[in-house]
């Protein structure tokens, strides 16, 4: 938790940012695994830790636009509680500690909300993403369950995009913090990985790297020699002679702010020739996105620059052919490359998703229906204070080939005789974390080796 000061001087931007009415932030509830005492590792809702940061659940707090009162919700522990939490600080000692001074017992919230409506004033909330917040909302604004998103405030959902995308000094330093304890796992994971041994094996190490710190992982690492299924947290194979091990993971700090980071490897020493190939061409790809990243460009043509270079790379192997730039308007490229360069990362690592991710990454840019390109999260103009990954990659999906193949699509673009020979291939991906500045742009944490020569040096050790 930072200082007092850090939320209350968060708390008033909104409200500048803000019109008239009543502000209702939501905490969230610990979760059953399977029954209520066996719960899930509890994660506060972010939009509540970034204005009012208290990482406890059954919490909840307003704030009134118009008198300028924050008011904190909740119950204190009974004797019962205390025998098996121990001894906890007061509601009103937790509100001090973020500069909150009015502090009321849960069932004094339906009150509030319901003088606020009755005074005419709007109540504005965020959109749930937990169903115990939709039935909260129902109980307390009488919103519906299925229309509970619908119903939240756009004009508080870009305010708090507008504060949150901008990362201060304290955030940038969490981050990088978490970019930091990334590096280590991903270097575990390099030095640790071995023929025969099982992705579960490195999963549960790059865990206690990120465990070990007093923190967690950010989200499910994806450890997997399947490399082309973009979203594989499952980790039940087994490393293989001539496979490549693609690790995607990232911590996240005690203040819960996240990293990302991914890379591929060979379970053997070195890279096979093909794999050289493909590897060095996702590199150029990520090389030439960084050296694009600076203020004013939008994130959609640092996206196709990435392309561009993985196209003409792939043009260069025989794998595609005719025009470079008439392939990628036309989207022949996200046969290889078909999801988007980097997110918006912060508090989440997909920063702010739960808000809409068109009005995280887009603002007013509009969004492609082209395959590959509509999974771009990140579209707008770049500023100084935005956080993000750069994520190329380069995969060969044997169901998206059979079918582009089967439908003749993009045959003026796609060398399919050759693309059929990597059917077996798997994907490559890298990824890092950078900081966009004034001049630039930085890496957050420290590097991890990324050159073919730098992988296999590590690999050699390994």
């Amino acid at each position: 938790m930072y200082d007092k000061r850090v939320y209350s001087e968060r708390r008033e931007r909104l409200r500048k940012a803000m019109g008239t009415g009543l502000v209702l932030l939501l905490g969230n509830e610990e979760s059953p695994v399977n029954y209520a005492d066996n719960v899930y590792p509890f994660r506060q809702d972010s939009s509540f830790l970034y204005f009012f940061g208290l990482d406890l659940p059954g919490l909840a707090a307003t704030m009134d636009l118009d008198s300028g009162e924050d008011i904190l919700y909740g119950d204190d522990l009974t004797l019962d509680d205390i025998v098996w939490t121990g001894p906890q600080p007061t509601l009103a000692a937790r509100g001090a500690e973020v500069g909150v001074t009015t502090c009321l017992p849960w069932n004094n919230l339906a009150d509030q909300l319901a003088q606020t409506k009755a005074q005419g004033r709007a109540v504005h909330f965020l959109p749930p993403y937990r169903h115990l917040n939709k039935i909260k909302l129902q109980a307390l604004l009488g919103t519906s369950l299925d229309r509970a998103r619908d119903s939240a405030s756009m004009e508080l959902i870009k305010a708090v995009i507008g504060l949150r995308s901008i990362k201060s000094a304290e955030e940038i330093a969490e981050i990088e913090k978490a970019a930091h304890i990334t590096a280590d796992m991903h270097l575990a994971a390099m030095q640790m990985a071995r023929t025969g041994m099982r992705e579960a094996e490195v999963v549960a190490e790059i865990q206690k790297v990120a465990r070990g710190t007093g923190g967690a992982i950010s989200f499910p690492p994806i450890v997997s020699v399947h490399g082309e299924i973009l979203h594989n947290p499952h980790s039940v194979g087994v490393l293989g002679r001539g496979d490549m091990l693609l690790c995607d993971a990232g911590a996240e700090t005690e203040h819960h702010y996240a990293a990302d980071m991914t890379r591929t490897f060979p379970v053997e020493s070195r890279f096979t020739v093909r794999q050289r190939e493909i590897y060095e061409l996702v590199l150029t790809a990520q090389e030439s996105a960084i050296e694009a990243l600076k203020p004013g460009v939008p994130f959609l043509e640092v996206h196709l620059l990435a392309a561009r270079a993985i196209a003409t790379g792939l043009k260069d192997l025989g794998l595609m052919r005719g025009d470079v730039d008439e392939a990628i308007a036309a989207g022949a490229h996200a046969l290889f490359f078909p999801h988007g360069l980097g997110h918006m990362m912060g508090l989440d690592v997909h920063d702010m998703e739960d808000l809409g991710e068109d009005y995280v990454g887009y603002e007013n840019v509009p969004r492609s229906e082209q395959f590959g390109l509509k999974s771009l999260r990140l579209a707008r103009k770049l500023q100084p204070g935005f956080v993000l990954t750069v994520e190329p990659g380069i995969y060969f999906i044997p169901t998206l080939i059979d079918r582009w193949r089967q439908e003749q699509k993009f045959n003026e673009y796609i060398a399919y005789s050759i693309v059929e020979s990597y059917q077996d291939f798997g994907g490559i991906r890298i990824e890092e974390d950078f900081l966009i500045t004034p001049e630039g742009s930085r890496l957050l944490g420290k590097p991890v080796p990324k050159t073919v020569a730098d992988v296999e040096a590590v690999r050699a050790t390994a």
